[in-house]
């Protein structure tokens, strides 16, 4: 050890036995390293550029361009034509800005509804199943599971012979005295149907008079169509179980000594998850009504394959109808401006989840009151 301690001491002193101080590491990378690292990353920023950025380049051009769908969109006879795809959908009037606005009311109201409830039911599965006194934890978590791992085809498929007119879902409304609907081909709205049960069947004209991109205020606040409560039910049956996967994973990352002092002062269970647990999830959270917002906005399958927009364009959502204005239609600037416009709604609500899940300061009136809990001990 002496031996080690003099020889340190020799080669941190210079020759005239000043000490020169500690060695600094050598920093940043070596040319052949550096080379390496770009050579081995070299296949994946290929193909992300060549079937990523260059696609949504191409579709951006496409947006802003009266390209017909024939040829290649950077031909000569293709002229840039500015905002204008983006005017007609936003603002242009007619039928163009009307079927968006339908769509973006449809969407908006299975955002609403789908994604809290899928939270919620996901982290009711999770807490549940992660119970040590539960047995045969490991098929219950298979099961919950099973339906989000299902193609979305078949499980659209199955929706329809469910909630079909003899379907099994009226046959057990029927048992309980209620005469169930034709789910897929009810146009009206869940909550003007429930005004109408109290006898309110027509909105005020400060409702109806005005409106927003082409529907009337009465309409938007009319709630999802019968079809689409449906989809609902099968969106929130279907991607529960993966959400409920990643609460679980946080779950058993928790730390059980906050729990049991907070058992030993005499706090309820609800108390612990509300005040401990639930705090300590907020990653997980803000992970789970993230990528919650981001498959809600970005329904199609479903649609595609369940109702295709009927009945009476009640089921139609912004990604449909992209798909139609472009391959139905040929409007192939309006499809890809939709698609951008989407693109846009995705980031402005995943800031504000951001926003509204942030970490806040402790307020001061909050501080006194713990203060004066705790006998101005800190």
């Amino acid at each position: 050890m002496s031996t080690l301690l003099e020889s340190t001491v020799i080669e941190s002193t210079q020759p005239g036995g000043t000490p020169r101080g500690p060695r600094r590491p050598r920093g940043g990378i070596r040319g052949g390293e550096s080379a390496s690292g770009w050579l081995f990353t070299a296949p994946t920023i290929l193909l992300l550029g060549l079937f990523l950025l260059v696609p949504i380049l191409m579709a951006l051009w496409v947006s802003v361009s009266d390209w017909s769908g024939n040829g290649s969109p950077f031909s000569a006879g293709v002229h840039f034509v500015g905002a204008q795809n983006f005017g007609s959908v936003l603002s242009g009037g007619g039928l163009t800005e009307e079927n968006f606005g339908i769509s973006l009311k449809n969407n908006l109201w299975y955002v609403i509804l789908v994604v809290p409830a899928q939270t919620v039911v996901a982290l009711f599965l999770a807490v549940m199943v992660n119970r040590q006194i539960l047995k045969g934890r490991g098929f219950f978590r298979t099961a919950f599971y099973f339906p989000s791992v299902t193609s979305s085809v078949a499980i659209t498929v199955l929706w329809l012979f469910l909630f079909s007119q003899s379907g099994a879902i009226n046959n057990v409304l029927s048992w309980l005295g209620v005469n169930g609907p034709n789910w897929f081909q009810e146009p009206s709205g869940i909550v003007q149907d429930a005004l109408a049960g109290l006898g309110i069947r027509q909105g005020p004209s400060a409702l109806t008079g005005g409106g927003f991109l082409g529907v009337s205020w009465w309409d938007w606040i009319g709630g999802p169509s019968v079809a689409m409560t449906a989809l609902i039910f099968m969106a929130i049956f279907t991607t529960s179980g993966t959400f409920m996967l990643l609460f679980i994973a946080a779950l058993q990352n928790l730390s059980g000594e906050v729990q049991e002092a907070a058992m030993v002062d005499g706090a309820s269970g609800w108390q612990r998850f509300r005040f401990i647990t639930l705090p300590q999830l907020r990653p997980t959270l803000f992970t789970v009504l993230t990528l919650g917002l981001i498959g809600g906005w970005q329904i199609f399958d479903q649609i595609y394959t369940g109702t295709q927009g009927g009945p009476a364009k009640t089921t139609t959502v912004p990604a449909y109808l992209s798909y139609t204005s472009a391959f139905h239609d040929q409007n192939w600037g309006q499809g890809a401006a939709i698609g951008f416009i989407l693109f846009v709604i995705i980031i402005v609500f995943t800031i504000l989840q951001r926003f509204a899940l942030r970490d806040r300061a402790v307020s001061k009136r909050r501080m006194r009151l713990y203060t004066i809990e705790t006998g101005g001990r800190r």
